[in-house]
């Protein structure tokens, strides 16, 4: 397409404008360069200065050059620098780049400045002179100062929070502890053991236990489960706790405790937020003259008990018919007996332990007959012995446990052998 000799002229025009900004000296362009430059002699002496770091600095050339050093111009702790660091690494690479150093303006102002300096050498390869360029780092000294304040301030925030954390956790940790029982009691001819796993420490858990006297002969013990965590699900498991207790107190028997607790839990939280558990009472009673305990239990939802025998075999203590306290205004429970001897032991858990993830994907649960095989190989040892085995299994799910988990070991030791009570 041919131009019109208006764009012709037009273009002409834009392109001698252009020209003409092109035209700046090279002297010109050293004075009034958006940077600083300098010249020294070897021994730091300015042999040449451009008008824009004599504007920064507020001196006069005459003042300056000839009559100053370079790091005269500096800072004291600048000079400081210079003379231990910056020039001896000058001499030995022969450039240097980049180095922040801060230079003394009119009065007491200091400008942050970045210095790179190069030496030039003669064709005989002796030194001749020191060419420096400086520049103007008061900007980014701003944009470090912000973000340094800004790391302090979250570095801050978060050393609060995790002293919050800690207070937190201190705090859960105490009520997690009021709502189990301090020590467990010795029983004549008995042994007990018990432990406690919360899966977060930043949360209440929601399983309990308890082992206690209802009269002069006979001992009540329970474990369970409720829904949930955090305050809500502790709010119910201290109910639970306290009317099992006082259940046990009017009436010992397994399948009347679990009732009572079914009518209070349901009369509770029928409305608005229901709220229900698992658990399995009982009651032991001990006979002097044999030695053994006889054992009377029953279960609402909860797992079967676990009865380790002194010959070796492990085997679960079926209680059927057992369905989740506190759904249905009323529930039927099933009783289970058993009898435990010498060197015998009924373990109680929750399903924190059954249902804790495995393998390499974690997607595989521990199981009820994991459970089994793993505590064949502790039977006939005491109940202690048994629970910490347990605690090491618990430990080696790492991450996989997701659940809180409690364990209640109770049984009867050999003959000859001192009981040991733990909690």
């Amino acid at each position: 397409m041919c131009r019109t000799g208006q764009e012709q002229g037009d273009e002409t025009t834009s392109n001698a404008t252009f020209a003409s900004l092109l035209e700046d000296n090279a002297e010109e362009l050293y004075e009034h360069a958006p940077c600083g430059y300098l010249s020294t002699l070897m021994d730091g002496t300015i042999a040449k200065i451009n008008s824009t770091l004599l504007g920064w600095i507020g001196l006069e050339r005459e003042a300056v050059v000839g009559r100053m050093r370079f790091a005269d111009l500096l800072t004291m702790g600048g000079k400081l620098y210079h003379e231990t660091h910056f020039a001896p690494l000058l001499r030995m690479r022969g450039e240097i780049s980049g180095i922040a150093l801060e230079i003394r303006q009119a009065g007491v102002d200091r400008l942050p400045v970045l210095v790179s300096s190069r030496i030039r050498y003669a064709s005989t390869g002796e030194p001749q002179l020191i060419r420096t360029t400086v520049f103007d780092a008061r900007d980014r000294r701003a944009y470090e100062n912000d973000l340094l304040r800004a790391r302090k301030a979250a570095e801050e925030a978060r050393e609060q929070a995790e002293a919050d954390r800690t207070r937190l956790q201190d705090a859960l940790a105490v009520l997690q502890q009021s709502l189990l029982p301090a020590t467990l009691p010795r029983i004549p001819g008995m042994e007990s053991a018990a432990h406690y796993r919360t899966a977060s420490p930043d949360q209440l858990g929601g399983d309990f236990y308890d082992l206690f006297p209802v009269d002069g002969t006979r001992f009540a013990f329970f474990l369970g489960d409720v829904c949930g965590k955090g305050p809500q699900a502790a709010a119910v498991t201290s109910l639970t706790r306290y009317t099992l207790r006082a259940a046990a107190l009017h009436d010992p028997d397994p399948i009347s405790a679990l009732s009572t607790l079914n009518t209070v839990l349901h009369e509770r939280y029928t409305s608005g937020d229901p709220r229900y558990c698992t658990a399995v009472f009982g009651i032991l009673e001990p006979d002097p003259a044999t030695g053994e305990i006889a054992v009377r239990l029953a279960s609402g939802g909860h797992p079967p008990a676990l009865i380790l025998r002194a010959d070796g075999t492990v085997d679960f203590l079926p209680t059927p018919g057992g369905i989740l306290i506190g759904i249905l205004p009323s529930a039927s429970f099933t009783a289970a007996t058993t009898t435990l001897g010498p060197g015998d032991t009924l373990l109680l858990y929750t399903d924190g332990l059954t249902e804790a993830r495995t393998g390499q994907d974690r997607a595989t649960l521990y199981g009820d007959e994991a459970l089994r095989t793993f505590s064949t190989g502790y039977a006939g040892k005491p109940p202690h012995v048994v629970i910490e085995a347990l605690t090491g299994l618990l430990d080696s799910f790492g991450d996989g446990l997701d659940d809180d988990t409690a364990l209640l070991a109770l049984g009867v030791p050999h003959t000859g052998y001192t009981p040991k009570t733990t909690a």
